[in-house]
């Protein structure tokens, strides 16, 4: 059996949900609550698994992978039916740009740790933790609207009619983006991608609120 250790609000983690259940695939959750005594996620019991102290882990056969694009791809690999990277090499290309645009431009700026960092080392106050938060997404999230609105390759999902490894970077990240209070309307693109990606069961089941940690 699979096992996903995950936070429900996590965004990376979301992004491996929505994944194994667009392949169909089984799993256990395991919560590691990212606030409950300090943080779940630097206790040994849990860095033992994973040094980062970061989620989500994914267990399968005795192997411990952390990194969610790293599982996104081992899951492609493992079960490439159906594919998160689909089409020639230059179109897989595309498809991992805007995932790592998202994964690695936008969401470590509003990540949990950089967040507390912000509060507790440097004495940001919460208005100005709100402004750091919605420049980094807005700055990202402009970029994406013009690239994909402009982009012949895009369908009703990020490229073509049916999700990729894109579609399961971006919804998190707009989730993250409407639980801050980011304005989406300048953004009717991302949000169509949005709306046919709610559209389907996977994403619908892969959602934070229906997560047995869900609070």
């Amino acid at each position: 059996m699979t096992t996903l250790y995950s936070y429900f609000r996590s965004s990376a983690s979301y992004r491996v949900r929505i994944a194994l259940h667009l392949k169909g695939l089984p799993y256990e959750t395991v919560p590691v609550h990212l606030l409950n005594q300090g943080g779940e996620q630097l206790l040994p019991a849990f860095t033992e698994i994973n040094p980062q102290a970061l989620v989500p882990v994914l267990a399968e056969e005795g192997h411990y992978v952390s990194q969610s694009l790293a599982m996104l791809e081992l899951l492609e690999e493992r079960h490439p039916t159906p594919s998160l990277l689909p089409g020639d090499a230059f179109q897989r290309a595309h498809i991992r740009a805007l995932s790592l645009a998202i994964a690695c431009d936008i969401h470590p700026l509003n990540n949990l740790r950089v967040l507390k960092y912000l509060k507790r080392e440097l004495g940001v106050e919460d208005e100005r933790k709100n402004a750091w938060i919605a420049h980094w997404i807005n700055l990202g999230f402009t970029a994406l609207e013009q690239q994909l609105a402009a982009d012949s390759a895009r369908g009703h999902f990020c490229v073509g009619d049916a999700p990729t490894m894109a579609d399961c970077c971006l919804v998190p990240q707009i989730f993250n983006a409407r639980r801050f209070e980011v304005d989406m309307a300048p953004y009717p693109t991302l949000c169509a991608i949005e709306q046919a990606c709610h559209a389907l069961p996977a994403f619908q089941q892969a959602h934070p609120a229906q997560q047995p940690d869900a609070a």
